[in-house]
């Protein structure tokens, strides 16, 4: 729609000017004000339409940077779900790895966590989950192109949301970009290794996701079985059609459960 007001804009623009033009031609001193008022409307109708191109170009680029990497916006939201008072200790992943499942729209996806290889956000991800935190969340974001993720882990559902608590550092990052089919990562802020909070997002196609100044992405987890849960819901795309944004088949989390 942009793009189509910049081009009536600009051609309405043309002609009057040429009418304007026209006028004084005809007309001579008579027409010097329809002339001039005309000039200036065309000028006026051109710069409207250039700021609307420049607009709509802008707007292009800023999705196409987001399809880049899965970022969230906030991750100082409040929680609207279990309460975990303060950034758990990394000592509760026990340096080990945890088995379990996270339910999704009624379906178990299994998923082992690296307690060794990422303790902070193994320890943050185990305490939500006994808190209760992710029940009743929906995935808000899918991704189909570029990269192949499901993000979830935001208790609004906004892409904004979070624990009420960020941490980092990065934590077991790819030295290569490449997050292979069934990864469990976690999402941050675009620049900012310290602003994971809830969020997370699952690959489920092997995806390169460059990293940025900050680093990679933590990679806590692999899903063990169930990936098929996660490629149906990607399947159905997204509400809009578009290549990035809520999932048209509702991804709603049940319950998170390890031991």
């Amino acid at each position: 729609m942009s793009f189509v007001s910049a081009f009536v804009v600009s051609l309405v623009a043309v002609i009057t000017g040429h009418i304007a033009l026209h006028q004084i031609t005809r007309t001579g001193d008579k027409g010097r004000g329809l002339a001039i008022a005309g000039v200036i409307i065309g000028y006026a109708g051109l710069v409207a339409g250039t700021l609307t191109l420049v607009l709509l170009v802008t707007n292009l680029a800023g999705i196409r940077d987001q399809i880049q990497t899965p970022e969230l916006g906030s991750t100082q939201a409040p929680s609207s779900s279990g309460e975990v008072d303060g950034v758990p200790s990394p000592s509760l992943a026990q340096g080990r790895d945890w088995t379990g499942t996270i339910e999704i729209n009624g379906q178990d996806v299994g998923v082992t966590l690296d307690g060794a290889a990422a303790p902070q956000a193994v320890a943050s991800f185990l305490a939500l989950g006994d808190a209760g935190f992710f029940d009743g969340t929906s995935c808000h974001r899918l991704v189909t192109q570029g990269i192949y993720v499901l993000q979830c882990g935001d208790p609004t559902g906004t892409g904004s949301g979070g624990p009420g608590y960020s941490y980092g550092p990065i934590e077991n990052a790819p030295t290569d970009d490449v997050y292979p089919a069934g990864t469990l990562a976690m999402a941050r802020i675009g620049g900012d290794g310290e602003s994971m909070g809830s969020q997370f997002f699952i690959v489920y196609d092997e995806s390169t996701i460059p990293s940025d100044a900050a680093g990679g992405y933590t990679v806590l987890g692999t899903v063990t079985s169930g990936l098929d849960v996660i490629t149906g819901i990607a399947d159905a795309g997204t509400t809009s059609g578009a290549s990035d944004g809520p999932p048209a088949d509702p991804a709603v989390i049940d319950g998170v459960s390890f031991e």
